[in-house]
């Protein structure tokens, strides 16, 4: 039986890591792929959970809303891997809206729950995040500004899925006689 109090403390020691490595600051954007299923010990897409998805989408806004970074839910490759945001977030940032409600099994546990969680969710194709968080291996990359970096968390699995992060820096340009610091 999974220990819910062990992954949300988990997922929280996890999350600390990786904005300490990241340095990421108030208004930055932060992405969430994560499936409950692996979390479960299933394999992606196969063995949801709604109690694993509110738990993981309530945790990550609860404590991104302290800090003051946007969050951005990676949806399930049955609608595209769109991310729900805040609707607020999308127009300040420019960002198309699409018509798509992610429901569990086309959207994902945590996406569907963060969309009910969330004070005026939408959901857009694209985003570019300064860094995120890969629970289940989810593949959050397309979602991740250049150039991407890996993230090592300390702790490297969530109840049954394996983690990773990406953060990024920028990219290095002009050449042999460039100096970058």
């Amino acid at each position: 039986m999974l220990d819910l109090e062990k992954v949300k403390k988990d997922l929280i020691s996890i999350v600390e890591d990786v904005l300490f490595q990241t340095k990421l600051e108030k208004g930055d954007m932060f992405v969430v792929g994560c499936s409950s299923s692996e979390i479960n010990g299933g394999v992606i897409g196969k063995n949801s959970s709604e109690e694993i998805g509110e738990l993981i989408a309530e945790t990550l806004i609860n404590y991104f809303n302290e800090k003051e970074i946007h969050l951005a839910f990676q949806g399930c490759e049955h609608i595209n891997r769109a991310l729900t945001i805040e609707k607020a977030v999308a127009k300040e940032r420019g960002l198309d809206i699409v018509s798509v409600v992610p429901k569990f099994h086309a959207g994902g546990a945590t996406s569907t729950a963060a969309y009910k969680m969330m004070e005026n969710p939408v959901v857009v194709e694209f985003i570019t995040a300064d860094a995120g968080i890969d629970i289940g291996d989810t593949s959050i990359g397309m979602h991740i500004r250049h150039v991407q970096v890996p993230i090592r968390p300390a702790i490297k699995s969530l109840g049954s899925a394996h983690v990773t992060a990406l953060g990024h820096r920028p990219k290095l340009i002009g050449g042999a006689r460039a100096e970058y610091q």
